[in-house]
């Protein structure tokens, strides 16, 4: 099982469509030449499709990574606004990325305030 919530662990939404026929290799390249991360971070990195109704998340757990993949039968994943065409990674809190697994649309959630630990 993978901790989403870890201490210390971010997501990173991949800015631009990726190909879904990349694997460990070829997903662990676009960490490194397109969002100028470390693949071996223990981060989450996601992948989305250009229909977006695909999904790949890369992340690395001290042996190895895991590749975990989603296929919608219906709809398509709603991804976060971002038009900063220089942005090549779009930081997700982890509750947005629960709702984009989920299906829940992002502009109609009314986040109340609570507290955040600042490291």
């Amino acid at each position: 099982m993978i901790p989403v919530t870890a201490v210390g662990m971010s997501i990173y939404l991949c800015a631009r469509p990726t190909d879904m026929r990349k694997a460990y290799d070829g997903l662990s390249g676009e960490v490194v030449s397109f969002m100028g991360q470390t693949p071996t971070s223990g981060h989450l990195f996601v992948f989305v499709n250009k229909r977006r109704d695909r999904m790949k998340i890369l992340v690395w757990d001290r042996h190895g990574f895991w590749l975990l993949c989603k296929r919608l039968e219906a709809g398509r994943f709603q991804l976060p606004a971002y038009t900063d065409p220089s942005q090549h990674a779009v930081v997700l809190s982890t509750e947005q990325m629960l709702f984009i697994l989920e299906g829940i649309d992002l502009n109609s959630v009314r986040l109340r305030r609570r507290y955040r630990r600042v490291p």
